[in-house]
């Protein structure tokens, strides 16, 4: 009678053991589907780690990776291509989050740049916004892969902008929850939106805007590429 016993209480806890690992598993299959607040719901751990690959020569951060691909679909698909080799140097552009006020005391306040370095194109993004929705980097991405050398316009910022706030509609048509407006930089795509609207979809107010615009109270009315306003 003992033996049965002590089997019995040898079966219970091997039982309970396997029980136990079943709900390990299940546990972390639930974690490896918890997306980031900045990310649409479909960019889950596992989706990131398969679409890594086709992004990882643009830079280190993953955020880059999913706003690049939310371009897919978009009329920033021009951006997305530039930015991963189809652009004047022929390589990837590098993304990064960085302290603008190191490269120029001028550009402390800038959103971002697109700055060249010799035969390399950089996106610098002001790390202001390393907490903004995906969505929004997403469409500030597709306005600066349009610079892709040293010269720079009110014409080549103008459909820039223009640019930037065409593919954030529809990013917010495509991914709602991108419009997260407590989000600094979802303020700027918004007020583009905006202008684009009130222009009935010219650039007939962003114009104007970048004309007002004291950080481009320097540049000349073109540059190769964009010899109109």
């Amino acid at each position: 009678m003992e033996f049965k016993q002590i089997f019995k209480s040898l079966i219970l806890i091997a039982l309970l053991a396997v029980g136990t690992s079943v709900f390990a598993v299940e546990d972390t299959d639930l974690t490896d589907q918890i997306v980031p607040k900045q990310y649409p719901k479909k960019y889950t751990p596992a989706y990131i780690k398969q679409i890594t690959p086709a992004y990882k020569c643009t830079g280190k951060e993953e955020i880059f990776y999913v706003a690049l691909d939310m371009l897919k679909d978009t009329k920033g698909m021009y951006s997305r291509n530039a930015i991963l080799g189809s652009n004047l140097s022929q390589k990837p552009v590098q993304i990064e989050f960085k302290d603008l006020s190191q490269i120029n005391q001028e550009y402390a306040n800038f959103d971002a740049l697109g700055w060249k370095k010799g035969k390399k194109l950089y996106i610098y993004i002001n790390t202001k916004h390393k907490d903004a929705p995906a969505g929004a980097i997403a469409a500030l991405l597709s306005h600066e892969a349009l610079h892709q050398d040293e010269f720079n316009s009110l014409a080549e910022e103008t459909y820039a902008w223009t640019m930037e706030a065409v593919v954030w509609e529809e990013i917010v048509k495509l991914y709602p929850e991108s419009n997260d407006t407590s989000s600094a930089l979802v303020k700027r795509e918004n007020t583009l939106k905006k202008l684009l609207e009130k222009g009935n979809y010219t650039n007939q107010y962003i114009k104007k805007s970048v004309m007002q615009n004291s950080g481009y109270k320097s540049l000349p009315s073109y540059s190769p590429g964009f010899e109109k306003l």
